[in-house]
């Protein structure tokens, strides 16, 4: 069988047959898109954000709309997210070398930047801006998509993902503060800003004291319907040869909470225990898999908890979800004093293993739930 084959993708970005559903999202996405409207794409790890922009951006790009992408996850500091942004809307914007060396020289003439050339000079490429603290300098960078959006007479996209990082970049605020003041008086660009830790995510565009507020359409990614997995995990086993029933499909969806990933990760796991029909045996064995497969990341989250963390996460599993400050749930679970519940809560929202879901606190992997449910014998 060869890898085109695979029926089911996980753990990077999907396209083509493996990308399922997501129609209104899709839909909404291209219409911000093609109308300039600045979009922000929150949703929990996993859930298919990368999958559905590539998607969007795909069905977007056009002679009159360019969209660039770019990922800044490994960006540690502002100089490193100049460079990244620069060379990305530079190569994405032209399709010949000389027209993107020549909006180099015209565009960031103050700059003066540093190009580096690979074997495909017209894909492999990375640029360094020898940056000055000047605010004009940065400008130049930062209205480097409006500047060719003018020259060309199209109009531009700019999705960047892992937007979250910014956070993390020292005197973050007053970096926001610069993005955005130049970011919401560009005529012939929109941005399209999404990343992979929810938490930072809404803090940076719901936060009334920070720039990013109301930047844009902001879209919260709803977690697929069992309906569509059905039809799809179904029709999969299909063009492959095999078979399994509507039922143990559904079933497969809500062993894992419909998320994305791990329905696409345990149907796989499914799809192979399969000879021909998928069993229950089939299931179960596949389920007992993703839970093997998982521990050695599980194990490597949790060893550093500490007792209070862990009795909280005891609690969460056990049905609490709010009021962790009342007296009898401090004593059942050894919380200490209601100081010590914010902290351990913050720590634990940092670390991704819980999340804020209509005010009440969930832990959001349904794996790792699983998991934690066998470790702690409950």
């Amino acid at each position: 069988m060869i890898m085109e084959n695979k029926p089911f993708v996980f753990g990077v970005a999907t396209s083509g047959d493996n990308f399922t559903d997501r129609k209104k999202e899709t839909a909404r996405l291209l219409s911000n898109f093609r109308h300039g409207v600045n979009t922000v794409l929150i949703s929990p790890r996993r859930w298919g954000k990368t999958s559905l922009v590539r998607k969007v951006c795909r069905l977007a790009q056009s002679d009159t709309l360019k969209v660039v992408y770019l990922d800044i996850f490994s960006c540690r500091s502002e100089r490193e997210f100049y460079d990244a942004f620069a060379s990305a809307v530079l190569k994405q914007t032209s399709s010949k070398l000389e027209e993107w060396m020549e909006n180099a020289r015209l565009f960031l003439s103050r700059i003066s930047p540093k190009i580096s050339l690979g074997t495909e000079p017209m894909t492999d490429f990375s640029i360094s801006l020898e940056l000055n603290p000047k605010a004009d300098d940065v400008d130049d960078i930062l209205q480097l998509p409006e500047k060719i959006a003018q020259k060309k007479g199209i109009d531009v996209v700019v999705c960047i993902d892992e937007f979250q990082q910014i956070a993390e970049f020292k005197d973050s605020k007053a970096f926001q503060k610069r993005l955005r003041s130049v970011w919401q008086l560009q005529k012939s660009v929109s941005y399209c800003l999404f990343g992979s830790k929810k938490h930072l995510m809404n803090e940076l565009f719901e936060k009334k004291s920070l720039p990013f507020y109301k930047f844009g359409d902001t879209v919260y990614l709803p977690k697929i319907g069992t309906e569509d997995w059905v039809d799809y995990i179904c029709g999969r086993f299909e063009a492959t040869g095999k078979h399994i029933s509507a039922e143990l499909a559904g079933k497969i969806c809500r062993a894992v909470d419909n998320h994305s990933s791990y329905v696409q990760q345990l149907a796989w796991l499914v799809w192979i225990h399969t000879d021909e029909t998928a069993t229950e045996q089939d299931f179960e064995g596949a389920y007992q898999d993703i839970i093997d497969q998982n521990t050695p990341l599980f194990e490597k989250q949790t060893e550093s908890l500490t007792a209070y963390q862990m009795n909280f996460l005891r609690a969460v599993l056990e049905g609490v979800h709010r009021e962790f400050t009342t007296r009898a749930v401090l004593q059942k679970y050894k919380l200490g004093s209601s100081a010590n519940v914010s902290i351990v809560k913050r720590a634990l929202l940092k670390k991704e293993l819980i999340e804020m879901e209509k005010r009440q606190v969930v832990i959001p992997d349904p794996v790792m739930e699983e998991w934690l449910r066998w470790e702690l014998g409950l």
